[in-house]
């Protein structure tokens, strides 16, 4: 249901999505403010974001989602912010791949076995009908569990030590990372298609410049949003101009859009992604 809403949120002109407002936190964490409203709905995602909460047993993404009637300002829902963050982003990436990977088989790659990790494989699988995974993590026990977990859906999973090496093997790649360090680097096959979701500042970055300045000048990079032009610090690293490239909106509104060679697919989050995630369980609550 989420997927193909957030295709038609692309395509809907009451859609107004202002810049989001982030403010630095004592401690290295940052509050964000997300705002979104199309003709019947407002929302707003109030979250922080702590990394330090990493492998401390505490989530690094915590708030909610408050969805709202425009026409009489009924407050109507309050989603989990966490959840909503990590299946959104998965369904986008989804759509992205769904729309501009050259190759849709398997097996796909993921870097980062957290939650991002686990939403994206469990997205794929329903989504495009994935059935095997690679799995690396600069942590084996997390890489372990989410092993486990793909085998207990019936799927094919392996952990892999060696990221840039798998992705030989692999037509798709997700990095869903804390985005404190380069995790792949390697250049992808004439075929591939790489989203990359982990990095959301101009000071965050997972993917090597060589990689990114490749995949720029020989294939296809779509953001998810303009907003990336901004935020997209694996690409503003690499020393590209961002603004020249096309946005999934410009990918779903173009029939004619086709992809040359390997494809990265950029993805910094947006609220109109939680609004379509609003929009999608309203839907799902007038039908019960």
């Amino acid at each position: 249901m989420l997927i193909p809403e957030l295709a038609r949120l692309l395509l809907d002109s009451s859609v107004e999505v202002p810049p989001r407002m982030v403010l630095p936190l004592p401690g290295g964490g940052s509050l964000f403010v997300m705002p979104a409203l199309d003709a019947r709905t407002a929302i707003t995602k109030l979250i922080t974001f702590t990394p330090a909460n990493a492998g401390r047993g505490r989530a690094t993404i915590q708030g909610d989602v408050v969805v709202f009637d425009v026409a009489t300002g009924e407050r109507c829902l309050v989603l989990d912010g966490p959840a909503v963050t990590a299946r959104r982003t998965a369904a986008v990436s989804v759509l992205a791949a769904q729309r501009l990977a050259p190759c849709k088989q398997g097996p796909v790659l993921i870097v980062g076995a957290g939650v991002q990790g686990t939403s994206h494989l469990e997205a794929f699988a329903e989504g495009l009908g994935i059935k095997e995974f690679f799995i690396a993590s600069r942590s084996p026990a997390s890489a372990s569990r989410l092993v486990a977990h793909a085998q207990s859906l019936g799927l094919k999973a392996h952990a892999v030590q060696d990221a840039n090496a798998a992705l030989a093997e692999c037509p798709m790649a997700i990095t869903c990372t804390s985005a404190s360090a380069v995790v792949l680097s390697a250049l992808p096959r004439p075929g591939g298609f790489i989203a990359a979701i982990g990095a959301f500042t101009p000071q965050m970055a997972e993917l090597g410049a060589g990689l990114c300045r490749h995949v720029a000048g020989h294939g296809t990079v779509v953001l998810d949003t303009p907003d990336a032009v901004h935020e997209a610090g694996d690409l503003l690293q690499a020393g590209l101009d961002v603004s020249r490239f096309a946005t999934l909106a410009d990918v779903i509104r173009n029939d004619a859009f086709q992809a040359q060679g390997p494809v990265l697919f950029k993805s910094c989050g947006w609220a109109g992604w939680d609004l379509a995630a609003a929009r999608t369980a309203l839907a799902f609550l007038a039908r019960c």
